[in-house]
């Protein structure tokens, strides 16, 4: 198929297209950079990134299946990415998108993508912001980034999503005062799954002075009950509160230049990577890895490093 005929099916929302857009950006083919640069940017500019994130055990993928649910009665196409922890074996993704989103599969209005971590300690891999723009350009009004959940992915999501919302739920503990520091450095929205479970008051207590006195941050705290569909409105209208406030005082525009910047950082050491390893392969014997490294910069750059 060619390069045009795919961008156009992109366009107007086949499902297979968009799939075979994504893996020909994410394996860095040749079609790979008209693909970016033919895509609908009034589409990409007018879509609102949300990221999911959270511990495991938190109920992300049951609140993230029923925000879906809110934006398709709605009439919005949505398109998901869930970021998945890598297979020690072949890198991809352990979880598959149909066992996530099993409800959803077989609906044409919501694409679904499962990408690996790939091992990076960041957890999104560099070309999730591509696939973002891809499902933008399709279509989708609202695409929702869940993370696996553990480590550092929590700073990852937060480069590439306009609004964080962070679930939790009660009986995490210790856990919580662990996170309380650097919470407000992940989320917008604060989302206390689970609430009709013991230790909920006390949770919210413990997170209310967190952002007590933070409201430049516009960070909102929230309960629901994912299982019974409860608060999940509330929340989703939250969202297009501070969406509203973000397009209006610059936020969003500020997010997605800095986005732009990570990402391009990512995909500089994605591009170069082959090549890195193949002249670190090329060394007979490394004496000192970070003397060894500078010695092949400069061999790619120059002595200016």
């Amino acid at each position: 198929m060619k390069t045009t005929e795919i961008l156009q099916r992109v366009h107007d929302g086949d499902s297979r297209s968009i799939g075979r857009a994504i893996s020909l950006v994410e394996n860095q083919d040749e079609p790979a950079a008209q693909i970016l640069q033919g895509l609908d940017q009034e589409r990409i500019e007018s879509s609102l990134i949300l990221g999911i994130t959270g511990p495991p055990g938190a109920g992300k993928s049951t609140l993230t299946g029923r925000l879906i649910e809110q934006l398709r009665q709605q009439n919005e196409r949505v398109g998901i990415i869930a970021v998945d922890p890598s297979s020690p074996v072949s890198g991809g993704a352990l979880l598959g998108d149909r066992i996530r989103m099993m409800d959803h599969a077989l609906d044409k209005d919501v694409v679904v993508r499962s990408m690996a971590t790939r091992g990076r300690l960041g957890g999104l891999c560099a070309s999730a912001g591509a696939t973002v723009r891809i499902m933008a350009a399709s279509g989708c009004k609202t695409v929702i980034i869940e993370t696996v959940g553990i480590g550092q992915s929590e700073m990852d999501i937060i480069r590439l999503a306009d609004i964080t919302a962070m679930i939790l739920a009660p009986g995490f503990g210790d856990d919580i005062q662990a996170m309380k520091a650097g919470i407000l450095e992940v989320a917008d929205l604060i989302v206390i799954n689970k609430s009709d479970q013991p230790g909920t008051e006390k949770m919210l207590l413990d997170l209310g002075t967190v952002f007590s006195n933070s409201d430049d941050r516009h960070t909102r705290l929230l309960k629901t009950i994912a299982n019974e569909n409860v608060g999940v409105k509330e929340l989703m209208e939250q969202f297009r509160v501070i969406e509203k406030k973000f397009r209006g005082d610059g936020t969003l525009e500020k997010r997605r230049q800095q986005s732009s910047f990570l990402e391009t950082m990512d995909w500089a050491v994605e591009i170069m990577r082959p090549r890195l390893a193949r002249l670190i392969d090329s060394r007979e014997t490394v004496l000192d890895p970070r003397l060894t490294a500078e010695e092949i910069i400069r061999q790619l750059v120059g002595d200016k490093i």
